[in-house]
């Protein structure tokens, strides 16, 4: 026996021979072979088989473990930058120095900026991991599974339960709509298609039968045997059931992401980190060396030289940049969770911010998602009085073993309220026709207690009228004549002007047939009446398409539902439906004709899914971040084609695994909070960026004036070291800043240009404050001669730390800085903390010990003009910097 566990063992990996046994069993032995029954299996032997194959879960990506974790933050280039000078000081200082003169300062000290940019990478990266799986972890996937233990405990013989329970010889029942949890042979089906893309990059949907309907070429792949469900496809119509016979990483698609975790494409996010990076390190590349020369010609001492190159090389690395940017994202993605978005890939919060168009499906985001049956007429327009209307839709919903909508749940309320339920037990289900996109319809064969069969189909009114030859009024069924359809169609029109989504009723009786229903068999209908469904839009609806609006979102519709229903909600929400256009005109359009119109219409009705997905492909190629909300089956396609795919916890098992983001509440007032707050996020990204790169950008021309004109090193390698240390600790608070308002009212993106323009029109100004400190120190302070070199060093490293930290101020607004905007206190604490810190320093017997020396108190008078002067040119600045390239910073 396959799941004989005495006698076999786990297989640990996919076999495809053991695929190919389960799909050749005969039907008849199949419940014996999987050793299971057609209740399912009893408690017990679920416990007995989840211990021994684990939890049904892929490989998405390995658990990271703390110690690999810290390991690889040490892994990057500023580090190495770091590393390197290490072991220079080391070989200079102590190696090679004699025994009195052994100086551990530096290589305490850079090693002391090695472990603190490593710790605080490591601790940001630890807490976002464990926040990012907290957080998936609240949405979850469920599959419906037969088990005798439910039964038995006298509840329904089925249980829905997460796709990670399922063990190998559970039976699962299959709907559209579900996610394939686990490889499965299929026992019963019924027009089952499901679609294999994922796998095996085909498009089109498969059809499964219990039964190899084939035989099984050399040539075909094994995701082509067509009585086998492979995990990770997903049922796009009919239903089914079947037997688990392989889960987790015993599964085909477990098989591939075990070969792929770990590995994913770079986003725009990653592009724009390293594009910065790469920037920086350029820079870097460029005046390190010539720094060396410089210091090497003029003071003839090239090993200092060397040293001191290789500190300016470590204070132009921006070793915090991975700290600050995990720390933004985590601290978003938690902050998101509070306003009930649940981030699943940290890295899409980027996206959230930088997002200018929203498409929405209708049903549930602009509605209520709170169907109820309003009305249902007779052919002619009137009331079904008779309740025989509402009693053929209550047979086609109750009956239907696919997934139930909203409509038929709606139609079996509205027949509870009625107190009508009893219909069904003198009526038994024959077969079935399961609903399906193309045809927009489903059909239940049902028979009464005197043998009377009739085939019962409802669904979309113009579908519907191409398989109906006939109409009944008034009790007497006539053909189905133009005038006819004309005055159908009159009628369906006037209830969808009223916001009402309506479906069509037909039915044909008398049937020859016995059994084995299908497509074929929807022809020649009796159309019978009309079915009108209210969605009440929401509330909030209008406001928060506002304040999108407001804030720079385009909201678009994307809809399959008839036009004039989705423009009668529309309007009621405030979308202007002006431009509009419907799926069958765009179709026929030219690729040039179609980005022209995506971009003018806000209203899109009667879309295929594939149109969906069309329609976010032609506006991301006009230079658009595309955001998608949905949550059906016919909505994976286009989650998948988004810049940032947008979920709700409700959704299908394939919509929630398309997405990036899950919101807990279906409203575009959460999604809206979940904008601002990437923007914010990305807004303090940017912050420490442009923060950094001004101001090292600014130091390499004071390094390069004083290693020019100085007859000495301006400042030693270890004033450079502990300097860049302040700084950059005063900046690990840059993720809890507050953002201007008026910052978050526009999308933001990723731009290298505008950095690299803002480092040379903002970071040389330092640079002229500092030469004035050269001046001040040199004239004022008569720090010429060799004896008075420490002084000198001290005055520019108290200037230099303190302009430094200053400009976090004065970059983080484009506002005047603590009159117009404040940072946050956590900011402000840390930053006041730093400069007090560096004031103190040459007055301690610790600066002592690094060569620095106690300032006169008629140095600080200089040093506050000085930075006030600093603080008014950078505002001139920056506000020229903001009206020339209209830009925010």
């Amino acid at each position: 026996m396959m799941w004989n566990t005495k006698k076999n063992k786990v297989q640990k990996t996919f076999n495809a021979e053991r695929v190919l046994m389960a799909a050749k069993t005969p039907i008849e032995e199949v419940f014996a072979y999987f050793q299971t029954t057609s209740l399912g299996l009893v408690d017990e032997e679920v416990e007995k088989r989840q211990s021994l194959y684990g939890k049904n879960e892929i490989e998405h990506e390995k658990k990271k473990r703390p110690l690999v974790m810290l390991a690889k933050a040490f892994i990057n280039p500023f580090v190495g930058v770091l590393t390197v000078l290490v072991a220079v000081s080391f070989v200079m200082d102590v190696w090679m120095a004699d025994p009195a003169d052994k100086d551990w300062t530096s290589i305490i000290v850079v090693s002391t900026m090695i472990i603190l940019s490593t710790i605080l990478r490591f601790c940001q990266e630890w807490k976002a991991n464990r926040s990012s799986e907290a957080l998936q972890k609240m949405v979850t996937n469920t599959c419906y599974v037969i088990r005798a233990g439910a039964a038995s405990r006298g509840g329904s013989p089925g249980d829905e339960i997460s796709n990670e329970e399922l063990v190998p010889g559970d039976v699962v029942m299959l709907s559209a709509g579900d996610m394939i949890p686990a490889d499965i042979r299929i026992i019963e089906s019924k027009d089952l298609f499901v679609s294999q893309s994922s796998l095996s990059g085909e498009s089109d949907s498969i059809e499964k039968y219990p039964n190899l309907s084939r035989q099984r070429k050399h040539s075909d792949c094994i995701v082509d045997l067509d009585n086998i469900c492979f995990m990770g496809s997903n049922v796009v119509s009919g239903s089914a059931k079947g037997i688990v016979f392989a889960t987790g990483n015993h599964t085909y698609l477990g098989t591939i992401a075990k070969s792929v975790a770990g590995h994913r494409a770079a986003t725009a996010f990653d592009k724009g980190i390293t594009k910065v990076s790469l920037l920086l390190i350029r820079f870097m590349l460029i005046m390190v060396p010539v720094v060396f020369l410089v210091n090497g010609i003029t003071k003839g001492d090239w090993m200092d030289a060397f040293i001191f190159a290789i500190s300016v090389a470590v204070g132009l690395t921006p070793e915090m940049l991975p700290m600050i940017v995990t720390a933004n994202l985590s601290k978003g993605a938690m902050m998101m969770s509070r306003k009930k978005t649940i981030v699943k890939d940290l890295n899409a919060i980027q996206n959230f911010g930088a997002m200018n168009i929203l498409c929405t499906d209708k049903t549930g985001t602009l509605t209520q998602d709170h169907i109820v049956l309003e009305r249902h007429v007779n052919v002619d327009g009137t009331e079904d009085k008779a309740n025989r209307i509402l009693r053929h839709a209550y047979f086609n919903s109750y009956f239907q073993t696919g997934l139930k909508n909203l409509m038929d749940r709606a139609i079996l309320s509205h027949v509870k309220e009625l107190g009508l339920e009893t219909l069904s037990s003198s009526y038994k289900k024959v077969d079935e026709i399961p609903f399906d996109f193309t045809r927009r319809r489903m059909s239940v064969v049902v028979e009464d207690m005197n043998g009377k069969r009739q085939i019962i189909t409802k669904g979309a009114v113009e579908e519907m009228l191409t398989v109906c030859a006939y109409a009944e009024y008034d009790g007497e069924v006539l053909p189905l004549t133009d005038v006819m359809r004309s005055k159908a169609q009159r009628i369906v029109t006037e209830m969808n002007a009223q916001g009402m989504r309506v479906l069509a009723l037909a039915q044909k009786s008398f049937l020859s047939k016995e059994n084995n229903f299908a497509i074929d068999d929807e022809k020649d209908m009796v159309l019978i009446g009309y079915l009108a469904f209210l969605d009440p839009p929401k509330e909030s609806a209008a406001q928060a398409i506002s304040q999108l609006h407001e804030h720079g979102v385009e909201v678009k519709v994307l809809s399959g539902d008839n036009e004039a229903v989705v423009k009668a909600i529309s309007r009621q929400v405030g979308i202007n439906t002006s431009a509009s256009i419907i799926g069958p005109e765009l179709e026929v359009m030219s690729r040039e004709a179609k980005m022209k119109t995506v971009t003018e219409c806000i209203i899109f009705s009667k879309l295929t899914p594939m149109q969906k997905a069309e329609i976010i492909q032609l506006l991301q190629a006009s230079n658009n971040t595309v955001g998608f909300l949905g949550d059906g089956i016919n909505d994976a396609a286009a989650l998948r084609e988004s810049d940032i795919g947008i979920s709700v916890d409700s959704a299908v098992d394939i919509a929630k695994e398309s997405a990036d983001i899950i919101l807990l509440e279906k409203d575009l007032m959460v999604l809206e909070n979940g904008v601002l707050e990437g923007r914010k996020t990305f807004g303090n990204i940017v912050k420490y960026v442009k923060m950094t790169a001004s101001s090292n950008f600014g130091n390499m021309f004071s390094v390069l004036a004083a290693s020019a004109f100085l007859p000495f090193l301006p400042m030693l390698p270890i004033h450079l070291l502990i300097q860049n240390l302040l700084y950059d600790i005063s900046q690990t608070t840059i993720p809890f800043d507050r953002m201007d308002s008026e910052y978050l009212r526009k999308p933001r993106v990723w731009d290298s240009g505008d950095l690299s323009r803002f480092m040379i029109w903002i970071g040389p100004i330092s640079s002229i404050f500092d030469i004035a400190t050269y001046l001040l120190m040199w004239w004022v302070f008569k720090c010429q001669g060799p004896d008075m070199e420490s002084l000198f060093q001290s005055g520019w490293f108290v200037e230099g730390l303190l302009s430094q930290t200053l400009i976090v101020h004065m970059i983080r607004t484009r506002k005047v800085p603590f009159i117009q905007s404040s940072a946050s206190w956590p900011v402000m604490l840390m930053t006041f903390s730093i400069l007090a810190i560096g004031i103190c320093i040459p007055f301690t017997s610790f600066g002592s010990s690094i060569g620095l020396t106690p300032l006169p108190l008629s140095y600080f008078p200089w040093l506050i003009g000085i930075l006030l002067s600093y603080c008014v040119l950078t505002q001139w600045l920056k506000t020229r910097y903001i009206r020339v390239f209209k830009r925010w910073l």
